[in-house]
């Protein structure tokens, strides 16, 4: 098969972790042939179908210099076999440009992974609101003196940005309220801005737990990022420690009854947060953890991502 990942820049990728390179080494393994690009690549004009300038890669095997480019060209999405989009957050207005654009080459007849409807329709932090049952106590808000009640009503909560990725941006605010004011003055900018405020929850000390979830089903093992030293933060980018582990019974039973939902809805791989019985976050645009889970557990999981891709092209 011809894939393009719409990706970050490939020179960025650290490929000792990167799930997307992850995908390309397996993708490889069982011959199937890679084309990249970044969003901002992508373009349409009347009477032609969405295409992006793209690169047809080698990878060499350095852990380094781990590509090659063997060709580029400007092609339409629609020729090739799968569109793997994998750009980063932020959602920005870029992206959600993006995502229009991934429909339009969709109604050309493209096949992109995860459909851009779907992105569009998935926030990552607003996600979870869908899901209430599984959720802490949580608001959403852009009002600061009622964001200070809902911490005043719960005493340590947790604030944090609706754009952001890696723990950028969060903040823990504990029953002396110190800065409090200050904080959300920064995140809502003046009260122009909507954030999300959610009761602190203590089980983060043993993870934030990252469940995968590929073609509708469950990965069996989970990655608890578990904050180091003073830091509130589990994310690995935050320096969070990834440790693989089964999933928990209530892992199991928030994972199965949102796997079929979200898988029909054109998600293929969707990445759940998940702090002691709690739902955090449901991630859709470029869920990562599948070396760390793979290194760990033998569970090859980008082998399984493969799997499900191509049982989807053959349907």
């Amino acid at each position: 098969m011809k894939l393009l990942f719409v990706a970050d820049p490939l020179a960025t990728f650290k490929t000792y972790k990167d799930s997307t390179f992850a995908m390309m080494r397996e993708a490889t393994r069982r011959g199937h042939e890679l084309w990249a690009c970044e969003a901002r690549e992508m373009g349409w004009q009347q009477d032609s179908p969405v295409s992006t300038a793209a690169r047809r890669i080698r990878l060499t095997g350095d852990e380094v210099d781990w590509f090659a480019v063997e060709e580029e060209a400007r092609i339409a999405l629609r020729d090739v076999d799968a569109v793997v989009m994998r750009k980063d957050p932020p959602f920005d207005t870029e992206y959600l440009y993006a995502t229009h654009l991934l429909t339009q080459a969709e109604r050309e007849g493209a096949r992109v992974f995860n459909r851009a409807q779907a992105l569009r329709e998935h926030p990552e932090k607003l996600a979870i609101l869908e899901f209430p049952q599984f959720i802490a106590p949580t608001m959403v808000n852009s009002d600061v003196e009622a964001i200070k009640a809902f911490h005043a009503e719960h005493g340590d909560v947790i604030l944090k940005p609706l754009d952001g990725m890696g723990g950028a941006g969060i903040f823990r605010v504990k029953e002396d309220a110190l800065n409090l004011g200050s904080i959300l003055e920064s995140l809502t900018l003046l009260g122009t801005r909507t954030i999300m405020a959610q009761r602190y929850l203590p089980a983060i000390k043993q993870g934030d737990k990252r469940v995968l979830l590929i073609g509708g089903e469950p990965v069996p093992y989970a990655l608890a990022r578990i904050p180091q030293g003073t830091e509130v933060r589990g994310n690995l980018a935050a320096g969070g420690k990834g440790v693989a582990q089964p999933l928990s019974a209530s892992d199991r039973a928030i994972a199965e009854t949102l796997a079929p939902i979200l898988a029909a809805r054109g998600l293929l791989l969707v990445g759940l947060d998940i702090i002691g019985d709690r739902l955090t976050e449901i991630n859709v645009t470029s869920p990562t953890c599948f070396q760390e889970i793979t290194q760990q557990t033998g569970w090859d999981v980008a082998s399984r991502f493969i799997d499900a891709l191509e049982q989807q092209l053959s349907a």
